[in-house]
């Protein structure tokens, strides 16, 4: 029985005389072009030194990630490890099994060096070129030289070959080795086996050091540098962009049978047209599925006479993604019972703006908003006590009708930062250079027999992305419109 893994080459049409190699390796133009110095090349060095400063004598290794199959031979869209990306400064689909390697510097342990380790490109005399489906040129594109990343990350690069030897040298002796878990396993098998060689502890005291790495690499993104800032408000553009390309096309979604899917893909094509795509799954949600938190089959219809839920956030290039929620009328005007549920989150949202500054407890945005919405929903009459016996600890019936948090942070990944501690995250204080939403929310279930039917069906998350400045904060998400009259002004002139 012939093995199953060369089953493959029973397909195969590829040429393969001699003849043909010796043509196909001729002819090209060899010429290398410049390889342009990234923009984070500049910031990356401070990141990993402040790595090595907090966990030390220690040589950290970040796979970017390996590529995954979706459905035989073709595999998901790749896009590389967090951690690898902040530390690299490498974005979009760069690079698959390639490796970081951070390390204190012989010369001062204060600072690091930095090794990457990749693939680089084959000459056009190797069978890779042609025949590789994973890594060839003539399947995939032209792969940069060491030499090209090298220029493009201002750091040592060598083949990925050289990995195991590069990592073993003075492990024990005078270096732990830690490799960020669950990114890449046979690097992280790779690891494990060099440190049982050299005498480093398996078990507990490995998986240790793991945690305290991503600990660490969470830790470090919770204040954003000016790079990461600049970033974020090309995210941010561009998903504003994504809304209105969405509401000019919200007419064609009304009727189709999965006009969800219609919101969805219009948003797609500008995520992937000016930025590397989406940053998460598009929520769509109309009517009552805007009551499913993470409603992302978007395979629903969407009627006039309801309102439509859109989370969604473009990943730009460098991989900063935004994250942002409108929830619109679909005729474009909201009922009185849409704009009542409506301007109560809003309030709860701007009670929670009101109160972001320096020094506030990253919680205490939260508190600020549910102290809104629990005394609108006493005096609508949902609640079994008082507002203030809601708010306590021991009540928290309002959390019926908004059971997820107000804020998280943002960044490289929509929910950033999300290994940081507790009181480097809920209750530390706010500081210039965080990134995080605001994002309150009602949600009225069809078959909720608690609300009055009027309300029911209806859904409602007001979500905005926010800068913390030196005096209080700034709305990166302040030209898609809020209040309710302003949402259905906005619609009425981008559906002219």
């Amino acid at each position: 029985m012939k093995d199953l893994a060369s089953r493959g080459d029973s397909r195969s049409q590829r040429p393969s005389s001699e003849a043909f190699r010796e043509f196909i390796s001729s002819g090209w133009d060899e010429t290398v072009p410049d390889a342009e110095r990234r923009e984070a090349a500049d910031l990356t060095p401070d990141r990993r030194d402040a790595l090595v400063r907090r966990l030390p004598a220690t040589r950290f290794v970040l796979p970017a990630g390996v590529l995954k199959v979706r459905s035989n031979d073709t595999d998901y869209p790749f896009r590389p490890d967090t951690a690898f990306a902040y530390y690299s400064g490498l974005g979009t689909d760069e690079e698959p099994d390639s490796v970081l390697v951070i390390e204190p510097s012989a010369q001062d342990a204060q600072r690091a060096e930095a090794t990457y380790f990749f693939r680089p490109r084959a000459g056009f005399d190797t069978s890779e070129f042609y025949a590789d489906a994973r890594y060839g040129e003539m399947w995939v594109g032209r792969r940069p030289t060491v030499d090209e990343a090298s220029q493009r990350l201002g750091i040592e690069v060598r083949h990925i070959d050289e990995l195991r030897d590069h990592l073993a040298k003075d492990v024990g002796a005078q270096l732990s080795l830690s490799v960020m878990p669950a990114v890449d396993a046979s690097v992280e098998a790779m690891v494990q086996e060099i440190r049982s060689q050299n005498g480093l502890p398996g078990g507990d005291e490995a998986a240790a050091e793991q945690a305290a790495l991503k600990e660490a690499a969470s830790e470090q993104r919770l204040v954003k540098d000016e790079y990461e800032i600049r970033q974020m408000r090309r995210a941010v553009d561009a998903t504003l962009k994504g809304f209105e390309d969405v509401v000019r096309n919200l007419p064609r979604a009304v009727g189709h049978p999965r006009g969800e899917r219609v919101i969805e893909g219009v948003f797609a094509a500008t995520a992937r047209a000016d930025g590397n795509g989406v940053g998460y799954d598009t929520i769509a949600a109309a009517g009552d599925h805007a009551c499913t938190l993470h409603w992302t089959r978007n395979n629903g219809v969407v009627r006039a006479e309801e309102m439509v839920l859109i989370d969604a956030g473009v990943e730009i290039d460098s991989l900063y993604t935004a994250d942002i929620t409108r929830t619109l009328p679909v005729s474009g005007t909201f009922s009185p019972a849409q704009r009542k549920i409506y301007d109560a989150v809003l309030e709860a949202s701007d009670a929670a703006f009101a109160v972001a500054r320096p020094g506030l407890r990253f919680r205490d945005l939260h508190t600020a908003a549910m102290e809104v919405l629990a005394r609108r929903l006493e005096e609508w009459g949902l609640l079994p006590g008082t507002a203030e016996e809601s708010l306590a600890e021991d009540g928290q019936w309002h959390r019926r009708w908004m059971p997820h948090g107000t804020s998280h942070h943002l960044g490289l990944d929509v929910h950033d930062c999300a290994q940081a501690r507790r009181e480097m995250y809920l209750d530390a204080e706010l500081e210039p250079g965080m990134v995080f939403t605001i994002e309150p929310g009602l949600y009225f279930k069809e078959n909720d027999l608690l609300v009055p039917e009027e309300l029911r069906g209806n859904g409602v998350r007001i979500e905005d992305d926010v800068l913390v400045t030196a005096d209080g904060v700034e709305n990166l998400s302040a030209a898609a419109p809020r209040r309710a009259e302003d949402v259905e002004r906005w619609m009425i002139e981008l559906q002219r």
